[in-house]
């Protein structure tokens, strides 16, 4: 038998314009970094795109499935242009090694560097440069940026479905089977998008309910159509600054241009039609804490800090939530998740579990959304950072937070890591020996993510508007690459 050979690679990440940090190559190598055989090892049995691909490769024995370079990294500020450049460099190396029947590739879709706003493009067009016509499909993020350029490199895309985003696995194996079916030609994909004219946050996106749900809900009856191989729509990364900045349709249909233009179109227009859905005003921390503790009901309630979410690109660093919290003093058990702030971390490690020591909580990176909170805390707990999921988003996934201190202030609980990933997990809190059934309240820098493992365990989740990297109100930053129309200016 002959086998064919299918070369895989990743770059995931997406970008924040406007966040202080920038990502460097470390954060991708204690990430999510992987080659070959490693690869495999890292993602086998994870509901993620190459456990996805591990499990294809294991299913289709007369594919020879290479892993090339795999990176990801958490959203955060723009990559290191030398970052982006070493790990470009290994995938266009790595498919340069050898001939290919088809390439897979698994990208956000809304990555950043320091100097380029559109780095997947750069990317896609240097793996095209590569492989002349060898058939490519790509799998993007629900909140890529997509543009007709991007587009017009690729046979095969597809994008996530769900917001929280639990469908990567699905999404992934989608396109390797279309990717299959094009190399043997079954089917000649053709591709349209269409641009809906405005950019959304993402505040009000899940697909649980709302109008992306609808959305969601259009995007599959057209993929019910007889020859349509795709539908999905993009929400986009509104703090992405980027030419592509903006909601997206994208199809892809079996030969059938006009049919994929049509449908693109449609979807874009109903997308569109909701636009005033999209834009929400969430309470003040204050009002979003009194609102969660007056909501019945015997599980904690959750309060969440969407623009410090560091899986919008946040910096887990402001203080507005946990400023408002100390000023009400709440009469239950409060858990705050987190700040991130390695020498914090350091600190109560060299002092010890039981030791009080004197403290500044946030405002560290930049004093830009508040001033520092000084405390006198306890150190209560100390951990090495690291769990497996269990919830739904990224299940069985090993997670590494860095070291990590879990610190009394006032009353209320505060972790502090040396790593800044959101606290989408409820491993995340059992690893600091917190038992979600017994706090009162919990509240977290997160946004939709959070939901996915949480919703079941809590009463209500309320998102408030704190000042942070990736609030609610664009008109409080400054962008270079989006179209000006886009953004009502």
């Amino acid at each position: 038998m002959t086998r064919r050979k299918l070369a895989v690679a990743r770059m995931w990440y997406e970008g924040n314009s406007f966040s202080p940090s920038v990502t460097g190559l470390d954060t991708f190598e204690t990430r999510e970094w992987g080659e070959g055989e490693g690869a495999i090892d890292l993602y086998r049995g994870t509901a993620t795109e190459m456990g996805a691909v591990v499990s294809f490769a294991e299913a289709h024995p007369d594919w020879e499935v290479t892993f090339l370079r795999c990176a990801g990294a958490p959203p955060g500020g723009p990559v290191a242009d030398s970052a982006y450049a070493r790990i470009k460099a290994d995938i266009v190396a790595g498919l340069g090694r050898d001939k290919w029947d088809a390439v897979y590739l698994s990208l956000h879709g809304a990555m950043i560097t320091e100097s380029n706003p559109t780095p997947d493009l750069d990317l896609l067009m240097a793996v095209r440069g590569t492989i002349g016509r060898t058939p490519l499909a790509v799998s993007f993020d629900l909140h890529a940026n997509i543009g007709q350029a991007m587009i017009d490199q690729i046979d095969i895309a597809t994008g996530y479905k769900t917001y929280p985003h639990i469908d990567k696995d699905v999404v992934a194996t989608q396109a390797l089977t279309c990717l299959a079916a094009m190399v043997k030609g079954r089917v000649k994909p053709i591709a349209a998008i269409a641009k809906v004219g405005a950019v959304y946050t993402s505040f009000n996106m899940r697909t649980t309910d709302g109008p992306m749900a609808e959305m969601a809900a259009l995007a599959e009856e057209w993929r019910a159509q007889p020859g349509v191989l795709e539908a999905t729509v993009f929400g986009g990364f509104a703090y992405g600054d980027s030419p592509f900045a903006g909601p997206t349709a994208l199809v892809i249909t079996d030969g059938d241009a006009a049919l994929a233009s049509r449908a693109a179109e449609q979807l874009a227009a109903e997308m569109a039609n909701r636009r005033a859905r999209f834009e929400i005003k969430p309470p003040s921390p204050r009002e979003a804490i009194a609102q969660a503790l007056a909501t019945p009901g015997s599980k904690p309630a959750a309060v969440t800090d969407p623009a410090d979410n560091p899986l919008s690109g946040g910096i887990g660093d402001t203080p507005g939530l946990l400023r408002a919290l100390l000023e009400m003093k709440p009469d239950v058990l409060t858990v705050f998740g987190f700040f991130w702030d390695p020498g914090l971390v350091a600190r109560a490690r060299a002092a010890g579990v039981g030791a009080e020591i004197e403290v500044q909580l946030g405002g560290r990176v930049s004093n830009k959304f508040g001033a520092p909170i000084e405390a006198r805390a306890k150190v209560l707990t100390l951990t090495d950072g690291r769990f497996r999921n269990v919830g739904p988003y990224d299940h069985h996934l090993e997670v590494d937070v860095g070291q990590t201190a879990m610190f009394e202030v006032a009353g209320i609980r505060v972790i502090v890591t040396s790593g800044c990933q959101t606290p989408n997990d409820p491993a995340y809190f059992a690893l600091h020996g917190i038992d979600l059934a017994q706090i009162g309240l919990l509240c977290v820098k997160a946004k939709n993510h959070f939901r996915a493992g949480f919703t079941d365990l809590t009463r209500c989740i309320i998102e408030c508007d704190a000042p942070g990297p990736a609030g609610v109100s664009l008109e409080h930053y400054d962008f270079k690459y989006a179209p000006k129309a886009l953004l009502g200016r």
